[in-house]
């Protein structure tokens, strides 16, 4: 009987973590007027404004709400509750300090007030990037690096991009390098061997390497340089001796199989990293599969880059499964790879712990329905702050409109959605745009370009966004909508905040094209009919039924 109770109480239990987003916002709005109101700490420390008040208590509660992330992941023992409170224990404290910060506004003042004219504020970033692009040779080394050798200067960032360093030029560089070495804490070699031989080039990087070997780096940025694995090697010395990175960038660097393989050996801990861009390399499924096991040690990733890549479903389910081994990223971006549903499918398991994510960008990676849902699935029961989701060219059918509407109903907080070059249809669109109708106070921009959309899809649309007041783009272009439904398009926008300001360009729209009537395959391999059979359609008179519903008065 005893059992029988336990299992009752397990059922009808009220899940409390995570909160949901209007409980979010109201413990916002709640330690907003706490911290913008008249009380001991103000009268000793000063009163801060609402504004100041409302920025820091939006900080406060996303810094409270990540940590008790990390506190769960830690203690997967936990009870909802004791997760709550932590939450709630660390707002708390973060409260405090704020309120004992004071006013930065006053403080600011007084710092002037005390601040003798004659102090100086020194530069902190060194950036010969600026003007114009070219080689350069020893002399204008000489010139372009003589503010990093006076002495007692306080670089701690230096930019050599756009900038093409030869031999002589690099050993101008290494003398002076090697008195501000011990300063540096972020270095951007990106594209700075342009044009040289590839001799000349791997000298260069190995003078580089050598003389920054042993800084305590934040950020290093190797990017647009065709390194491949000779120039990661020549890389050896500087990124072997890097224990303190937090952002590392290998953007359009051609990085092979063999390249990626060598990173993964060369760099000694990952530990701190936040941000891991490789975008537009040669990785393909092995060399994929070899940044997995970085990806996997990456446990503070927040910002993670790995679009145009060259990957397949193999080596993409290798990497987004490392991705679950995190729970702190913001950002993801994976377009333009060949990852197919089953890696749609392994993305949305790893990304159920990502609380925090903010902009996802998944379009042309293959996801079809079926990985498509799957990860709208994953994103409604999480990621509450979303801002971006960009999931254009995966061959999206209305079958997926429903998981996607109802996810998309949840985040309030979005500002863009990207659903281009899919297979939505007129249906489609009045489902997603349905969900959007109420609240969304945030979006700026909705993307339905080339979806076989027609006038009722448009419309629906533009129902979906008039009472935006930052929406600036809607993008219905490469559609078949007539001239009458252009027209109705624009007297429903006429009736929105900006008018129709905010309708994009309809160059592409093919007016007399066929719209919701054109006939595709299944997508989905595994057969997605309706119970007696038949495919799902509706005809335009129930289409319109629909978008009744959607009209705002």
């Amino acid at each position: 009987m005893g059992s029988t109770n336990n299992q009752a109480e397990r059922a009808f239990s009220i899940k409390l973590w995570p909160p949901s987003e209007s409980t979010r916002l109201m413990l916002v709005e709640r330690m907003t007027d706490n911290l913008s109101s008249v009380s001991f700490f103000s009268r000793k420390y000063g009163l801060l404004s609402k504004e100041e008040a409302a920025e820091n208590a939006k900080r406060i509660e996303e810094t409270a709400f990540l940590a008790a992330n990390d506190h769960e992941a830690k203690e997967p023992n936990l009870d909802d509750s004791s997760v709550v409170q932590f939450y709630a224990r660390e707002a708390s404290k973060l409260m405090l300090e704020a309120l004992k910060r004071g006013p930065t506004s006053q403080k600011q003042e007084h710092e002037k007030e005390r601040r003798p004219e004659t102090v100086e504020v020194k530069e902190t970033i060194f950036d010969i990037s600026r003007g114009d692009r070219g080689f350069v040779d020893e002399k204008l080394a000489e010139e372009l690096l003589r503010p990093l050798a006076e002495e007692g200067n306080s670089y701690t960032k230096i930019c050599f991009s756009n900038r093409s360093f030869g031999l002589d030029s690099a050993r101008v560089a290494e003398r002076v390098l090697i008195e501000v070495q011990r300063n540096l804490t972020d270095v951007d070699l990106s594209d700075f061997i342009a044009g040289r031989s590839e001799a000349e080039a791997l000298e260069v990087m190995t003078i580089f390497s050598s003389v920054l070997q042993g800084c305590e780096l934040r950020s290093l940025n190797l990017s647009d340089n065709a390194l491949g694995e000779k120039g990661v090697r020549a890389f050896g010395s500087l990124l072997k001796s890097q224990k303190t990175l937090e952002e590392l960038y290998f953007m359009n660097n051609g990085i092979s199989v063999e390249a990626a393989r060598a990173i993964c050996e060369l760099l000694p801990s990952v530990e701190r990293l936040r941000v891991l861009h490789f975008h537009n390399n040669m990785t393909g499924d092995d060399g994929a599969e070899a940044l997995s096991g970085l990806v996997r040690n990456c446990t503070a990733l927040e910002d993670f880059r790995c679009s145009s890549t060259r990957v397949g479903a193999e080596g993409g389910i290798a990497l987004v499964g490392a991705l679950g081994a995190g729970n702190r990223l913001k950002k993801l971006d994976l377009r333009d790879n060949m990852f197919g549903k089953k890696c749609g499918v392994a993305l949305s398991r790893a990304l159920s712990g990502h609380l925090g994510l903010t902009e996802a960008y998944l379009s042309y990676l293959g996801f079809q329905d079926k990985g498509t849902i799957a990860l709208a699935n994953s994103l409604k029961e999480g990621a509450p702050s979303l801002k971006v989701l960009e999931i254009a060219g995966n061959d999206v059918t209305v079958k997926a409109a429903p998981a996607l509407a109802e996810c998309l109903g949840l985040k309030r907080m979005l500002t863009k959605l990207v659903l281009s070059e899919n297979e939505l249809k007129d249906e489609g669109s009045v489902v997603i745009c349905g969900a959007l109708v109420e609240g969304h106070e945030h979006l700026k921009e909705l993307d339905l370009s080339s979806n076989f959309i027609s006038g009722v899809g448009a419309k629906a649309a533009a129902e979906s966004v008039i009472n935006k007041p930052d929406f600036d783009l809607l993008n219905i272009d490469g559609n078949c909508i007539s001239e009458e439904g252009i027209d109705a398009v624009k007297d429903v926008l006429r009736r929105g905040v900006k008018g129709v300001t905010v309708l994009g360009s309809l160059e592409d729209n093919n007016a007399e094209g066929e719209g919701d009537d054109y006939e595709d395959e299944d997508n989905d391999e595994d057969g997605d009919e309706d119970d007696d059979g038949n495919e799902s359609s509706d005809s335009d008179d129930d289409l319109e039924a629909k978008l009744k519903d959607l009209k705002m008065q």
